[in-house]
């Protein structure tokens, strides 16, 4: 595979998130309207900053959260993984452990017969 050619799905979750990032602006910025226009008294110089420092905060606060959900969701996965690979174990162990008797009465069978 050559360095410029894109696994489908890297791809996509590369779109999804660019789309993400995109409407968390739009809500940003939808949010931020609503906040100023309660407040009347604002110049539009003062209600234009007041809405850029509220975009930013909702934005930081947006990317805090998608933070901890993406922390979760390994730590989450990686308990996951240690108990399938656990269990798995355990199943492999019970095949064999199945085996070995299946041979040992086999034998015992054969050495009574």
């Amino acid at each position: 595979m050559d360095e410029h050619s894109l696994d489908p799905g890297s791809f996509l979750n590369e779109i999804e998130g660019h789309l993400l990032i995109a409407a968390t602006h739009t809500e940003g910025r939808a949010a931020a309207a609503r906040f100023t226009a309660r407040l009347e008294w604002l110049t539009d110089g003062q209600r234009a900053e007041v809405a850029r420092q509220f975009e930013a905060e909702y934005l930081a606060l947006t990317r805090k959260s998608w933070q901890r959900t993406a922390a979760r969701s390994r730590q989450l996965r990686d308990e996951y993984e240690g108990a399938y690979r656990r269990l798995r174990q355990r199943a492999l162990a019970c095949c064999l452990l199945a085996c070995a008797l299946f041979a040992a009465t086999g034998l015992v069978a054969i050495a009574l017969a």
